[in-house]
Order: structure tokens, then sequence, then C-alpha cells
């Protein structure tokens, strides 16, 4: 298990993460999002004991990571797959890591395998594309079989084979009752993988909540529905009380309703559907919804050149 509380860090005058407090629990893939700048990797660090709180503490199942006699066998960590020696090859690295933590080699061959680095872990580092080095990294993360893991931005450089590998393996290792925080700006993948979200912007926490109720804080349900007698379908839902507004020609939206609802209601009109589907929330729009007030660093789009006819 994670413990945070009341951490906080400053560089200077900067003020990177704000009280923060948070608990991530065995048996859960628990997403770490907010914007870039938030504080994401600031507190994974002071996790790790990489970096020292300005004040609060970040406890590792019960103790502070420093304290720890075996590290790498009780808490696995991807933060930077570049952080490695490049002149050496993948095998040695993790033979290195494995001798400094008293762990057999045998172990280093197994999670070889497990991330599918196969005969490029022979290869020196150097060589290695962004997608290689991940794998290499979070084989290091669970040479030592720990039961709490950290992951910050696992995806990074993976194809969509690998993407697809990553999820089924946080998933596992939640299954399994290990602790495991990730974060991530792929949206889909934290509302496919995450049970529970820990949301920060500023350095400061703004949601910690299952992914279901965040997501259902958006609002109530929606569907979207299409009729050729859409007018009329339009004047029977506002009859019954709900709410609905016309999307184009044929298709409506309607809120605080289910399918079944407005299915109903359009065969007892004797109406026609061409189409019926509640609308599904997006976890990209909650965190939009959440996060919007927390970002500071934002594009803006070039103003299109203008062109000045010359006359003939």
């Amino acid at each position: 298990m994670i413990e945070v509380r009341g951490l906080t860090k400053r560089y200077g005058s900067v003020l990177a993460v704000d009280d923060l407090t948070f608990d991530v629990e065995p048996g859960k893939v628990t997403g770490f999002l907010g914007p870039n700048g938030a504080g994401k990797s600031t507190t994974m660090r002071m996790v790790l004991g990489l970096d020292r709180p300005t004040s609060g503490t970040a406890l590792v199942n019960g103790r502070p990571f420093g304290t720890l006699a075996e590290p790498l066998r009780e808490v696995g960590a991807l933060l930077d797959p570049g952080a490695v020696h490049s002149g050496r090859t993948g095998r040695n690295h993790l033979r290195v890591a494995a001798r400094t933590n008293g762990i057999p080699f045998r172990r280093v061959d197994e999670v070889i395998e497990q991330v599918g680095l196969g005969t490029a872990a022979r290869r020196r580092i150097k060589g290695y594309s962004l997608g290689m080095r991940q794998r290499l990294g979070i084989a290091a993360a669970l040479l030592g079989d720990p039961r709490v893991l950290l992951f910050d931005e696992p995806v990074n450089g993976l194809d969509l084979d690998g993407v697809r590998w990553i999820r089924s393996l946080l998933r596992r290792l939640a299954d399994e009752g290990r602790t495991v925080l990730v974060s991530s700006h792929l949206l889909s993948e934290m509302q496919q993988t995450a049970d529970r979200l820990v949301v920060i912007g500023r350095g400061r926490l703004i949601a910690d909540a299952t992914t279901d109720e965040i997501l259902r804080g958006l609002g109530d349900l929606q569907v979207s529905v299409r009729s050729s007698r859409s007018e009329e379908l339009l004047a029977g839902l506002r009859d019954h009380g709900f709410t609905a507004a016309r999307v184009d020609a044929d298709q409506l939206r309607v809120e605080d309703a289910s399918a079944v609802d407005v299915g109903e209601l359009a065969n007892s009109l004797h109406l026609p559907l061409h189409h019926l589907s509640e609308v599904a929330q997006s976890l990209e729009d909650a965190y939009l919804a959440l996060t919007g007030s927390s970002v500071q660093f934002h594009g803006r789009e070039a103003a299109p050149e203008k062109t000045t006819e010359t006359a003939q």
C-alpha cells in the first residue's frame, strides 16, 4: 500500500506539490492523472525517496522507501526509461540490478521473456528504440517480484501490441493483489484499465474516486435516437417530461432517460426508430471538466497568414 499524507514540495518559489493526501490500495489499478506540470512525477519521486518532501510523508507498506532493507523486492518502478547506462546490454543492466539486490540471475531471464525483449536483451541499450527502453524499464520494475509498483507513462513509445500488453499486465498485477499506481495521458487506456483515479492539478488534489464515480459525475445518462418522424417523437418526449433536443433533421439527444425509456415511449406512440443508443461518457470529458482550471500550459493556434492580392 502507498500512503501519501500532506505531501508538499517546494522548489524555491515554485510550489510543485501542495498538501497532497491519498492512498493507493492493493488489488486495484490506480490511475494518477493531471495536466503537464501538475506534480505527478514529483509525487512519485518523493514516494520513491528520490526527492525529499518539504513537508508531509509518503509511505510504502507503512515505511519510508529509504528504510526498506530490500527495496527492489518490495517496490518496482519505471519513472524514466532513459535513466540507464547506454553502453550496457539490456541483460547486463538487469544483472547489475539483480546482483545489488540479492536477486538470482535466473529471474533476469524470466523478466526478459515476460516483457518480450527476447534477443534484443543482448544488444547495447544505446541502440534501443523508446519502446524497447520502456520494456527494459518494466522488466527492471518486475525484477524483484514486488508487491508495490509505480509506472510513469509506461505506454510511451509502445506500438498497439505493446499498449494492449501493458493493459493486460497492469490488470493481472492488480488481480494478484499488488498495489499498482500508473501515471498516463492516454485517458482511453486509463478508462479501460484503472479501478480508481487520483486527479491532481497545480499540485493539489482535485478528485480521488473510482473511475465509475468520476464518469457519473459528468451528469445523467443521455440517449441518442433517430427517427423519420422525429418531430412527433420530440413532442412526445417533452410531453412526458424528458429533456430532449434536436441534433439534426432526424436525430435527437435525450437527457435523464435510458434507451429503454425512449424505446418504450416511441413504441407506445407507434413511431419508427432507426437508431437508439445510450451515449457513453468518456474519461476524457470528465478529465477536462475536472482539470480545465488547472492547466498551466495552453497551446495557441497560429493565426492564418494574410495574403495580399496584386492588381494585374
